[in-house]
């Protein structure tokens, strides 16, 4: 596709779609970092946390979870650690 051609409006579609998912992953991801953050006390802590394999999430880290659309569930595991 040259410069000067107009995006069509499958691909603009989807290039739309596609920023949408990302979106809401980046959103997800620091919808659950605020929480931890709140726990554990500074941003440093909770970006290592996030990036630690928890056996909590089948040795996967907490990020990848939220990247797999598990938000959720990391969400409940971070809200019972403050117990």
């Amino acid at each position: 596709m040259a410069a000067d051609e107009p995006i069509k409006p499958d691909a603009f579609a989807a290039l739309k779609e596609r920023f949408g998912q990302q979106s809401r992953k980046a959103q997800a991801y620091y919808t659950v970092m605020h929480e931890v953050r709140g726990i554990l006390g500074s941003d440093e802590a909770a970006s290592d946390w996030m990036t630690e394999a928890q056996a909590a999430f089948g040795g996967k880290t907490a990020a990848e979870a939220v990247g797999e659309g598990r938000e959720d569930e990391v969400l409940a595991h971070v809200r019972s650690l403050k117990k």
